[in-house]
């Protein structure tokens, strides 16, 4: 048979039991978390992690847009494409030429088009980033005209 007796102490509480072979199994478990853990937002307008840096004016919003477009898209793009033509040098001379070539050919060959996917799907991210820096004050803006359009103005006769 078992059986919990939480002792509490402070935000802790310690369990013990009995377990069937006569050992005593004992154990803490946290009653609450303390007040600020630095993670999840604690209201919608309190950012989470107590960051309060993040930029959400329309003017933020647009610079961030634009130094994705300006300059982390290229960078990362003539990064990606660094190691091309001196990986495609090596591929080629450790390839068959009478023989079979060796084993590192096809390795590295894999290795840089597993690389390729990797920057393709870090563009399409960025240029998704981008794209959604540039329609959130839309789609925030057409949704205040939307509810601004559905309600009534008051009407003198709404007093009777």
């Amino acid at each position: 048979m078992c059986v919990a007796v939480p002792k509490l102490r402070g935000r802790h509480s310690v369990v013990t039991a009995s377990a069937g072979s006569g050992q005593a199994v004992v154990g803490t478990r946290l009653n609450q978390l303390p007040a600020d853990q630095g993670g999840g937002a604690t209201s919608p307008m309190r950012p989470a992690g107590g960051r309060k840096d993040i930029a959400s004016s329309p003017a933020e919003k647009k610079a961030a847009a634009k130094a994705i477009e300006e300059h982390i898209e290229p960078d990362t793009h003539k990064a990606g494409r660094w190691a091309d033509d001196d990986t495609a040098d090596v591929v080629k001379a450790f390839g068959p030429k009478d023989g079979d070539g060796w084993l590192t050919a096809g390795a590295l060959k894999s290795a840089h088009e597993t690389w390729s996917d990797q920057v393709k799907n870090l563009l399409d991210r960025l240029g998704a980033d981008k794209s959604a820096l540039r329609s959130a004050n839309t789609v925030l803006q057409n949704t205040d005209l939307a509810v601004g359009a559905g309600v009534r103005q008051a009407s003198s006769l709404d007093r009777y």
